[in-house]
């Protein structure tokens, strides 16, 4: 297996990385958190470039769980951690934090799989790719929101369309993981003045290039969290996700 240690990148972010509030837009935090992946898996010996054209595999996000503990604003440095557990059948667990001046202002707790990317079946794990990680406690999931599904005696309703753009895609030519929490938020009520807390999603189906998404939305429950499920233009679930907000 790999060695116990975490793997940490430092950044300085960026004004344009900020929302109305002047707070860190939650997908931006999220694109910190997997480039801080990427950059592991690089000088681990897996580039995700050369992983997908050599091996013609690709890491894709099953469910991300975060407690987004304090905001953070433009041109604060912070340290960000990764750190993998072995891998579990067709299952990788990757742990994140953020670190601001030594606290901790973020935890988050993910799932991913390895995919053929040609048929788009899912590729098991092995002792092989274990030792490029190196691997490290979990969190306690006391400390991470719940794995998010929508519960069975949820009302939801429509609240708009949204059409998958060019901006929205990546190389796997869908919407990528980390756009979804902006999306989101352009569906809950008024945003000013307030953040995302603590954010559980689920990735279920791809959301492809010039598709369309129906969004739909439910009260906030007696935890407080806001419910959200997406459909594909053929009535299939691509997200669920829970969402709160706190006062900024």
């Amino acid at each position: 297996t790999g060695v116990l240690m975490k793997y940490t990148s430092h950044f300085k972010i960026k004004w344009h990385d900020t929302d109305a509030s002047r707070v860190v837009r939650t997908s931006r935090i999220l694109m910190y958190l997997q480039e801080t992946a990427n950059l592991q898996c690089a000088e681990m010996g897996l580039p995700l470039d050369d992983l997908r054209d050599e091996k013609g595999v690709g890491f894709v996000l099953g469910s991300i769980s975060a407690d987004l503990i304090k905001p953070l604003h433009a041109y604060e440095e912070i340290d960000v951690r990764t750190w993998c557990r072995a891998s579990h059948g067709y299952s990788f667990l990757r742990y994140y934090e953020i670190l601001r001046n030594d606290e901790v202002v973020l935890r988050a707790s993910s799932i991913w799989a390895l995919i053929d990317v040609v048929n788009k079946t899912m590729v098991k794990g092995d002792e092989s790719l274990d030792e490029h990680f190196p691997i490290d406690e979990p969190i306690d999931a006391e400390l991470l929101p719940k794995k998010a599904r929508v519960s069975k005696g949820s009302v939801l309703k429509e609240v708009g369309k949204r059409k998958i753009v060019y901006s929205d895609i990546d190389y796997n030519m869908h919407m990528n993981n980390t756009i979804y929490p902006d999306m989101i938020c352009d569906f809950l009520p008024d945003m000013m003045g307030k953040r995302i807390s603590k954010l559980s999603l689920s990735y279920i189906k791809e959301a492809a290039y010039g598709d369309e998404l129906t969004v739909l939305l439910g009260r906030p429950d007696a935890e407080g969290f806001f419910e959200v499920r997406t459909l594909n233009s053929k009535e299939e679930v691509c997200l669920e996700a829970r969402v709160k907000l706190d006062d900024i």
